[in-house]
């Protein structure tokens, strides 16, 4: 039987993002409903409202850093269960691909998820932002989708593993492989740059230089693991890293905006053979002009880290685990709880660098 959710609905490209009423046929086969119980506002959901990754696609329900319990099963459905705690990952190895068969599930080019069954007032499908949208009271996705986490974390700090938190950590720990020992830059100092630093100080690294334009931001940075910070509208990025490196350059480096510029940084601010992740979603039309012969001369490797590289099933309890025990900081991270009707203004405070994740949370 359908049920009825509200959820923050985006229908126009740079429209003030509204909660409406939505209506949630019963699961299909291998799908579950799950009850919203936290959800993080991350700039990615920003980015889909105001038209930065295209005009597609609308009306969205916005949101894919979620945290929830099992409410419904679908057919077919064994794991999770009724009555579970899970948080809600937007991807989901498909087993059957070309890289899931070559033991490459993490690069999965059919990513699982439940079909539209989430209809507005007037019939129209919603599009959930990557296939789950979490900005409501409750979402259907894939059962495998659904990852189950112990009952007694927190629902705040757990929704925000379903994103940010994976992509920082996994990009240190699976796509970088960060080294115990080494030195690491980290540009940009929002939620995935912080949980990047985190990831670096899990893998050992014992220089970690945070890089950013905002002094708040920076300060936040030393919570979670930084040993040095650069402003880098008082100071040329490149030259200060070298400067705190014995002139080489870091041994690995991490760029979390998306923009040309601080890419060319991460690229050179690097040791000889040195590597540079890729993190920031830039979003269509940008480019990035390099100095081949520079680039040649440093070597070493440039990469993309897509979702921290990662494995839901495998590394969702890993990092949950790690947060309970104190070696994962992700307290800090939630800079404010508000309630459904309160996103736009969290967007804004998003814009104005006064958070690194609002958490929008339900009652339990």
């Amino acid at each position: 039987m359908a049920i009825t959710a509200r959820g923050v609905i985006a229908r126009t490209p740079g429209a003030p993002a509204e909660v409406e009423e939505f209506t949630i046929d019963d699961p299909g086969p291998n799908e579950v409903l799950v009850r919203i119980l936290a959800s993080g506002v991350c700039h990615t959901d920003l980015g889909v409202k105001t038209g930065v990754y295209g005009t597609d696609g609308f009306p969205f329900l916005l949101g894919h850093e979620g945290a929830g319990i099992i409410e419904v099963v679908g057919p077919g459905v064994t794991s999770p269960q009724v009555g579970d705690h899970v948080i809600i990952a937007w991807r989901a190895p498909c087993g059957t691909c070309r890289f899931c068969r070559a033991g490459q599930p993490n690069y999965c080019a059919n990513s699982l998820n439940a079909e539209k069954r989430m209809r507005d007032k007037d019939g129209t499908l919603l599009n959930p932002v990557l296939g789950i949208g979490t900005f409501c009271t409750h979402t259907l996705v894939h059962a495998k989708q659904a990852i189950p986490i112990a009952h007694d974390l927190p629902s705040a700090q757990m929704s925000l593993i379903g994103c940010g938190v994976m992509t920082g950590v996994g990009a240190a720990l699976y796509q970088g492989k960060v080294t115990p020992g080494s030195s690491v830059a980290v540009f940009g100092c929002g939620g995935v740059g912080d949980s990047v630093i985190a990831g670096a100080r899990l893998a050992g690294a014992t220089t970690i230089i945070a890089v950013d334009i905002d002094p708040r931001k920076l300060e936040w940075a030393k919570e979670f693991g930084a040993t040095h910070t650069v402003n880098s509208r008082e100071e040329e990025p490149v030259v200060k890293i070298k400067e705190l490196t014995g002139g080489n350059g870091v041994n690995f480096s991490f760029e979390a905006v998306g923009r040309a510029e601080t890419l060319e940084q991460a690229i050179f601010c690097r040791d000889l053979a040195g590597t540079c992740i890729f993190i920031g979603v830039p979003g269509p039309g940008k480019n990035l002009n390099l100095d081949l012969q520079r680039f040649f001369d440093v070597g070493g490797y440039v990469g993309v880290s897509w979702y921290g590289n990662c494995l839901p099933t495998r590394d969702f309890p890993l990092l949950a685990d790690w947060y309970k025990q104190g070696q994962l900081n992700l307290d800090k991270i939630v800079t404010r709880t508000i309630a459904l009707e309160e996103t736009e203004e969290a967007f804004a405070a998003m814009e104005r660098g006064e958070t690194l994740r609002s958490v929008i949370v339900f009652d339990a």
